[in-house]
């Protein structure tokens, strides 16, 4: 899929993830309990860095993703286009602990990241409504 297409199904794919975890989708087994307040907290970087957007992050764990989308919604045409300005730089570069990445490279793993998390999410919501059984001990 190309970043075009995965900045298109953003917001739909980060409504994906809070309506199962709205509806109790238990993700503490999963890899997803790590990986999705690490990979918001990436994307706000990458906004606030390359777009000169302004997302702070309070809330720990999986809540950093409804903190997000909140603070998404209010500055919803500002952050598109700050992604569009993004994905049509090809030469912009942000600094990182690691060094130096383009910025908009970073940005196209974090769009790739969340529609691969909201496909996860929805095989979950579909294993858990058919019944199947748990496939971990709790």
């Amino acid at each position: 899929m190309e970043a075009q297409a995965y900045y298109q199904q953003f917001e739909r794919n980060v409504r994906i993830i809070l309506d199962a975890l709205a509806a109790g989708l238990d993700l503490r087994t999963t890899t997803l309990e790590t990986s999705l307040p690490l990979e918001v907290y990436v994307l706000c970087e990458v906004l606030n860095q390359g777009a000169g957007e302004h997302f702070t992050l309070s809330a720990t764990g999986v809540a950093r993703l409804a903190e997000f989308q909140q603070q998404f919604m209010r500055h919803e045409d500002q952050t598109l286009a700050a992604m569009q300005r993004i994905l049509a730089d090809k030469h912009a570069i942000m600094r990182t602990p690691e060094g130096r990445v383009l910025t908009k490279e970073m940005l196209i793993r974090r769009l790739e990241y969340f529609n691969e998390a909201a496909r996860q999410v929805n095989v979950m919501r579909t294993q858990q409504a058919l019944g199947s059984p748990r496939q971990y001990a709790v």
